[in-house]
């Protein structure tokens, strides 16, 4: 099912698709709401009526780092980048959400007023029904979900050729994936190139997000302290 996250114009995926430091160095770009000129990283804006990502200078990013700014509007696209290494996602658990290829994003959308979840493909971010029931586990099982910023943040995973990765990224993070694949793809496999880039994509994301240990969803409580007679 085709997503309003697929009206980001193309142009837009090309462009994030650029970050890769492999590829050609990317066009000068400017501040969509002031047009200063703004280098490689710069913070993102997300339009919540249509989902799509403005390019921001740091005085203006700053402007609405509170979302009473914009009137909710906008929302500033947060930097931070948890890798979860103790997430607990089983293959049964995995199966129960029902996403038809191993690589997906999820995240809280206000407008929809539930949990969305997207695939990148050569098509671009496509939709995939959530199983809801699905989701309400998981977020049991792992209590760094109740964390994740509405809109603006997800859940990527990662679990191409056996592998089992998870991420807390900001949303603009999963859409350089999409970009990468999208204007990279070649054929019914997408060809080597592209498979490259997915790499370096995922080495990279390793290389600036931080380490995130989810407590356990049930503790094991601790046993009671022995009496004075025991110890004795």
């Amino acid at each position: 099912m085709a997503s309003r996250a697929d009206t980001l114009a193309s142009s837009r995926l090309r462009r994030l698709a650029r970050r890769d430091p492999e590829r050609a160095e990317p066009q000068a770009e400017r501040c969509e709401l002031c047009s200063q000129p703004i280098g490689p990283d710069h913070r993102h804006l997300l339009d919540i009526s249509n989902r799509e990502l403005k390019c921001t200078c740091r005085p203006c990013s700053l402007l609405f780092d509170r979302e009473a700014a914009s009137q909710g509007q906008y929302r500033l696209v947060p930097d931070r980048r948890l890798r979860l290494d103790d997430f607990e996602l089983s293959d049964l658990s995995w199966e129960e959400l029902r996403l038809p290829v191993d690589m997906a994003f999820l995240f809280h959308s206000s407008g929809e007023d539930r949990v969305m979840a997207f695939y990148p493909s050569p098509m671009g971010a496509t939709e995939s029904l959530l199983q809801l029931d699905a989701w309400a586990r998981l977020e049991r099982d792992n209590p760094v979900l109740g964390s994740m910023r509405s809109d603006v943040e997800a859940l990527l995973i990662n679990r191409v050729k056996g592998a089992r990765r998870h991420w807390l990224v900001p949303i603009d993070d999963c859409y350089r994936l999409v970009g990468l694949i999208r204007t990279g793809w070649r054929g019914l496999t997408g060809g080597r190139e592209v498979w490259e880039a997915i790499g370096r994509f995922f080495e990279d994301l390793d290389a600036r997000a931080r380490p995130e240990h989810s407590p356990p969803a049930h503790p094991t409580p601790d046993p009671p302290a022995a009496s004075a007679a025991e110890r004795s």
